[in-house]
């Protein structure tokens, strides 16, 4: 069975069943139909926060056979939850870039899934239509203020950062003209499109803290700059105010279930290679008011989401985990180890010793934050008992519990292990976060910091373009923003081509964005793009609808 008839064979649960479960009332739930509510702010409880227990779940470097961390993080809460823990799933909201591109649904897969998983991964709740919205409602006020020369602000277009979003995969929009036809269609000017999951909205509604620190980090967005060189924000544009009114439902987490009736909270949903790719502060704070255990996931490896999800995300909301799940596979350490693509089913332990220092130096960036490591080997039908057994050994010399994890084909069962150890290193081990560097110190040092600590690099290069960026970002004194690095997620380095644990390798910083209302720096690394491409064969030509409206090809 594929994930569909999987997640189509289980009866789900009312909303509000799972909502009891939490132990919040009918009355307090936003209700979408029997099996989506919002949960309002105000379940959310400081003391609660403080008492529970945060997991983050990460991975090594992705590569093209997937690895599975959404599958596990879910696969351990249903574990959690059947021995006796309380558990709930806090994770992000799938992209329809991915889902109609290359990747294909993100709710988890075989019996380690949420649910509905159709309409988590179309429209949901509407949450990345609001944040386009939101978005492009800012891109038109300025476009807007540009034409109309008696309310001008004087902005300089070609100063202008802001270009619109949309949630799809669409490498044509990255560079585009827009204002063509004439003085009544505008001001012609150069601009782009970038994905709803890069938009500083998306970031901005992850980070804020309620309704008055929506509004307050909208109006810091940076527009650009005035022909007399003056800084222009969004609250220049009086665009903040309208813009937080089209986010007052968004920025409520959301709830569903698990395929085992567990609670799961999903919230936001920004790429972790070309934005923070951590879920929402208010879903996280959420899950550890309501529950003993969090169970939350950063995307791509640990050198992208995590990185960020502790020097970003915990620093701005006083989070503090007490563990890492880092999940590994045999597939993925034998593609690190040099196996190609088409061969990774035959069984190959050498491969799987060669592809394990790209596990290792992840487990020293675990280690640099002062957290103690769980790994979780995502189990496949391939995998040989010897492949397993090197990845256990290896792991036990480094002094790291290794763990099997069936999730895909057992669900919770196959999990129960892996809740075993994770409680007890939760509940037993000396957890001393902290984080990578100061947010004080100055930009370039921040960069340096996570690439020659995190990535391995050798030393870091800038672009003529990106030591303009830097020399405006100190103009407009945001030195002591967090970096958000954007960097392929295929390598440590910023080379997708350089597989394993590279070494020497010099960083390219082309250009640095200011998401100065999210309140990070964006750094821009080798050939990353802030617009992704669909692939040659896209997800969306297997994707259809019969007449009862039973949806086919999600996976």
């Amino acid at each position: 069975m594929n994930d569909i008839s999987i997640a189509r064979s289980v009866q789900m649960r009312d909303i509000r069943e799972i909502a009891s479960q939490l132990k919040i009332e009918e009355s307090q739930l936003q209700l979408y139909g029997k099996y989506k509510a919002k949960l309002p702010l105000s379940l959310i409880d400081p003391e609660a926060i403080k008492r529970n227990k945060l997991i983050l779940v990460s991975a090594i470097s992705p590569t093209p056979a997937g690895e599975g961390k959404t599958t596990t993080s879910i696969g351990l809460v249903q574990g959690l939850n059947r021995i006796g823990k309380q558990a709930t799933a806090v994770l992000r909201e799938p992209s329809l870039g991915p889902v109609f591109g290359i990747k294909g649904g993100a709710t988890g897969g075989g019996y380690a899934q949420v649910l509905p998983m159709e309409d988590i991964n179309l429209h949901f709740t509407g949450d990345f239509a609001a944040i386009e919205k939101a978005h492009n409602l800012l891109a038109a006020l300025i476009d807007n203020n540009l034409q109309n020369k008696k309310y001008s602000l004087g902005i300089d277009p070609r100063t202008v950062a802001w270009k619109r979003v949309m949630d799809m995969n669409d490498r044509a929009l990255r560079k585009i003209v827009i204002g063509l036809g004439g003085t009544a269609s505008g001001v012609p000017r150069e601009t782009g499109f970038d994905i709803t999951a890069a938009s500083e909205i998306m970031a901005i509604l992850c980070l804020c803290e309620g309704l008055s620190d929506l509004k307050r980090r909208l109006g810091n967005i940076f527009v650009g700059f005035t022909f007399d060189k003056r800084p222009i924000h969004a609250r220049d544009l009086k665009a903040h105010g309208a813009m937080a009114a089209l986010l007052k439902d968004a920025i409520q987490p959301n709830l569903v279930q698990t395929l085992e009736g567990n609670p799961a909270i999903l919230h936001g949903g920004p790429f972790a290679n070309i934005a923070q790719g951590t879920n929402s502060v208010l879903a996280t704070r959420m899950g550890l008011s309501l529950s003993e255990y969090a169970i939350t996931e950063a995307g791509f490896g640990f050198d992208l989401g995590a990185e960020k999800f502790f020097d970003i995300k915990c620093q701005s909301a006083g989070l503090s985990p007490r563990a890492v799940v880092l999940v590994a596979t045999v597939r993925a350490l034998k593609y690190h180890g040099g196996v190609a693509l088409a061969d990774l089913k035959t069984p190959g332990r050498k491969a799987v010793l060669r592809g394990m220092e790209n596990l290792e130096k992840h487990l020293e960036n675990i280690r640099l934050f002062g957290l103690p490591a769980i790994v979780a080997i995502n189990r496949f039908e391939s995998d040989s008992k010897e492949e397993l057994e090197a990845i256990e050994l290896r792991c036990k010399e480094l002094g790291v519990p290794a763990v099997l994890a069936d999730v895909w084909a057992r669900g919770g069962a196959g999990a129960e292990e892996l809740a075993r150890v994770v409680a007890d290193v939760a509940e037993n081990s000396q957890s001393s976060f902290k984080p990578l560097y100061d947010w004080n110190s100055s930009v370039e040092e921040k960069i340096k910091t996570v690439a020659t600590k995190i990535y391995g690099a050798k030393a870091i290069d800038y672009t003529s373009k990106a030591r303009a960026d830097l020399r405006k970002i100190q103009q407009l004194e945001l030195e002591k923003l967090p970096v958000c690095i954007a960097k392929t997620q295929k390598s440590l380095s910023d080379n997708p081509r350089l597989l394993g644990r590279p070494k020497d390798f010099v960083v390219t910083v082309r250009e640095i964005e200011i998401a100065s209302g999210a309140g990070f720096l964006i750094p821009i690394t080798g050939d990353i793009m802030r617009m992704p491409g669909l692939p040659a064969q896209p997800a969306a030509e297997n994707i259809d609808i019969d007449d009862n409206g039973n949806i086919s090809g999600l996976f």
